[in-house]
């Protein structure tokens, strides 16, 4: 089984910064990509970063120049360095890692974190 265990959610204030990790661990061949998604209560699942196996990135608009998403040395490691942070961005974010296969020739599936609370105060 593939797990993901997220890390680094809290409250802050605005302007102030929180730095997100997700650990995926288990049998892992392949991750194609890893990203950070966010739910605020009565909104859906909103896409805020990804980053692909090649170090592509893709931002929403509302995290451009603010966010930076990055990958650890093993690629099972992703963090989002989020910077200026304002209350619009309190929700829960959520790890994703898509495309991943836990051998050559296994179909592939995606995972989901079980979330960690992003509270920013005004």
């Amino acid at each position: 089984q593939v797990q993901l265990v997220e890390s680094g959610g809290g409250l802050v204030q605005a302007g102030g910064s929180l730095r997100l990790s997700c650990a995926a661990s288990g049998s892992i061949f392949s991750i194609n990509a890893m990203g950070w998604y966010r739910q605020a209560p009565g909104k859906q699942r909103d896409l805020v970063a990804v980053i692909s196996s090649d170090d592509s990135t893709t931002y929403a608009d509302s995290a451009k120049g603010r966010f930076t998403i990055s990958r650890g040395v093993t690629g099972n490691t992703v963090y989002l360095q989020m910077d200026s942070l304002k209350s619009e961005d309190t929700a829960v974010y959520y790890c994703n890692a898509a495309g991943v296969r836990r051998a050559a020739i296994w179909p592939s599936r995606d995972y989901w974190g079980q979330g960690t609370q992003v509270t920013v105060s005004s």
